[in-house]
């Protein structure tokens, strides 16, 4: 029987989808030879970064019926497609505050369509979800898990890939699919400047440290409770940060009359919190949509973009689009009409209406809250922070259909596919690439797919409280004190400028993938030997590696390689919004990139297959007289 060998590096959930496309494919068709699949990771098969080992305090941004890894197509495993909501469900786990166990139905709280459950509980998921998909594969599909790191994939002598893997081991393989997920970038001038200070000035400051990387979050446990910890950013990073120090070291919320309040356990730091906006990520919504409810668009529709695009070809002769000045304005009236909707309990007349302009200024300061504002002082800063963020909880419970807030912001979660379709591969021009990569996918974040609604919550109560504080305000900047041996926070109101002082720095932010400046040994050794290229708009490089249409990686020299793919947050970039988990009954994004690469691999394996059978063969005969004149 002829053998194939395929190499998945990275096993993540990206990972896992290949596994199941590999199952669905042999289950759906027949596979006449081996197939032996090496599965490249360290770590447990299906995690990744959702550790099983991590914190029970650090949750999921998504409630847990809204995410699986099985589309609804799957004939991966004969038990169904559950979601990470039903397998928790299932298998006995209950609510206990946010924390979850597998006490059955004996204590606890039934976990529900709005719950959002822990993370390492959905990394249990992940390794259940492979284990079933690799229990499923039939005997000439054969599983091997490298438990080591790829550090670079080669050409051998005959075209096929040789993956070399930590500690000097090489694996063969016919076809490789790279599924590497969110990476590390190596130190930039800050960082060097940073560790450089902390090195030279920790005799005087024993607190003094810096982390340029939240992750993994144990590296905290050497943070002192005597310390003042600065935490720059606000997103889901920062608060898996603030959750570490407070409730990870014994703190506790507890609900009164005058709403949640935390008590302290004596070990948390002093912290101290900005950004370069210093604006908190808004909390997800009350969920008041089915799994398959989503809001339709008016304006800002695929037929719309299609206009746009041929529009654009005759009068400018290229199909790119212009983000801000035709992209743009058509979100804002999608927003517009649903926050419309949501006010007036009732769909506009379509035909006849239009926002005016009071409804498109209300837009506008959904998606900069500080657009012309200005603040005397500090407290006049602070202030309009906590006002922030009790208007964001009220706006939280109104939910995602009849809040106006969050019926315009959830807009942008529901036509995900027609920014896909508008933005990917230089679908927009190279100067409104940079406007929507570099700071409209940022609010877009921070006001869609913001923390569960507690996570708020409890920045409240740590702000009354004391425990934190706002370090700085917009355009806050970081720099150091040899003096005190302590990192600094300015900001500047007016003619004053705000200080604060830190004794730890810690960058709480998820990095843009950029094998420019990713940290790993496999993407530098990838691009100097020139198997990838950064993915390029113009002169404008968002992030990513380059791809063609059908996940092939492109090299250097703008080649596509047939047996060469890669999908998800590597190619951030050419594509948009890869870090998007599957959804129950939809075929999502992530499901397609995989099955592309799988379908063209079974077409490969069928035609090598066809191949090697209508090779001229001598008769059997021919061979037993040829087999005896040589001896």
């Amino acid at each position: 029987m002829t053998q194939t060998v395929l190499t998945i590096i990275g096993m993540g959930p990206r990972g896992i989808s290949v596994l199941e496309r590999i199952a669905h494919h042999v289950r759906s068709q027949s596979l006449n030879q081996k197939l032996v699949v090496n599965l490249v990771d360290p770590g447990e098969c299906g995690q990744g970064t959702h550790s099983a080992r991590q914190p029970h305090h650090l949750l999921t941004n998504t409630l847990a019926n809204q995410v699986t890894i099985f589309p609804p197509d799957t004939a991966a495993t004969r038990a169904g497609g559950l979601s990470f909501g039903e397998w928790a469900r299932i298998a006995g786990y209950r609510k206990f505050g946010s924390a979850c166990y597998p006490t059955g139905e004996t204590a606890g709280e039934e976990i529900n369509d709005q719950h959002y459950l822990p993370r390492h509980l959905l990394g249990q998921y992940f390794t259940w979800a492979f284990d079933r998909i690799a229990e499923s594969l039939p005997a000439n599909v054969e599983l091997i898990h490298q438990r080591h790191r790829a550090v670079g994939v080669e050409r051998g002598t005959d075209e096929r890939h040789i993956v070399h893997l930590s500690g000097g081991f090489k694996v063969e393989s016919d076809f490789v699919i790279l599924t590497t997920g969110h990476g590390k970038r190596r130190k930039d001038k800050d960082d060097l400047r940073f560790e450089d200070f902390v090195q030279s000035s920790s005799f005087k400051n024993s607190n003094l440290a810096f982390f340029p990387h939240a992750y993994p979050i144990d590296q905290l446990e050497r943070v002192s409770p005597d310390a003042t910890v600065a935490i720059q950013g606000f997103g889901l990073t920062a608060h898996d940060v603030l959750s570490h120090l407070t409730t990870g070291r014994g703190g506790a919320f507890v609900e009164n009359q005058q709403g949640l309040e935390y008590r302290k356990s004596g070990r948390e730091p002093r912290i101290l919190m900005y950004s370069r906006k210093s604006l908190p990520f808004s909390g997800r919504a009350i969920n008041q949509k089915s799994v398959d409810g989503r809001y339709q668009a008016r304006f800002f529709t695929v037929e719309a973009v299609a206009e746009l695009r041929n529009h654009a070809l005759i009068t400018r002769g290229t199909p790119q689009i212009d983000f801000v000045d035709e992209i743009l304005p058509l979100v804002k009236k999608d927003m517009a009409r649903a926050r419309r909707i949501a006010l007036d309990g009732q769909s506009p007349d379509d035909a006849k209406w239009s926002p005016d302009a009071s409804d498109l200024a209300a837009i506008d300061k959904i998606l900069d809250p500080l657009h012309d504002a200005s603040f005397d002082n500090f407290l006049a800063f602070e202030t309009f922070f906590r006002d922030f963020l009790l208007d964001d909880l009220a706006e939280i419970d109104k939910g995602n259909v009849h809040g106006p807030v969050k019926a315009a912001t959830d807009v942008l979660r529901d036509l995900r596919e027609t920014f896909r379709l508008a933005a990917e591969y230089t679908g927009f021009t190279a100067e409104s690439h940079k406007v929507f990569a570099g700071e409209f996918v940022q609010t877009l974040n921070r006001i869609v797919f913001g923390p569960p609604r507690h996570r708020n919550a409890e920045l409240v109560a740590l702000l009354h409280a004391g425990v934190v504080e706002l370090a700085g305000g917009p355009r806050a900047t970081t720099d150091v004190d040899p003096a005190s041996a302590k990192f600094v926070i300015d900001t500047r109101f007016g003619e004053t400028v705000e200080r604060r002082s830190a004794d730890v720095l810690v960058l709480s932010r998820i990095d843009v993938f950029s094998p420019l400046n990713d940290g790993s040994a496999l993407m530098q050794n990838l691009l100097q030997s020139g198997s990838i290229r950064p993915y390029y708009n113009g002169e404008y490089h968002p992030g990513g590696i380059d791809i063609d249409q059908n996940n092939n990686v492109v090299d250097r020299d703008g080649r596509s390689q047939p047996d060469f793919w890669a999908i998800g947050y590597l190619v951030e970039g050419p594509h948009y919004y890869t870090q998007e988990l599957p959804r129950p009954g939809r075929y999502s994004r992530l499901t397609r990139d995989a099955d592309v690469c799988i379908s063209r691999l079974f077409e490969l394996i069928s035609s090598q297959a066809v191949s090697s059978n209508d090779a001229p063969t001598q008769p059997a005969e021919d061979e037993r007289l040829l087999d005896a004149a040589y001896k």
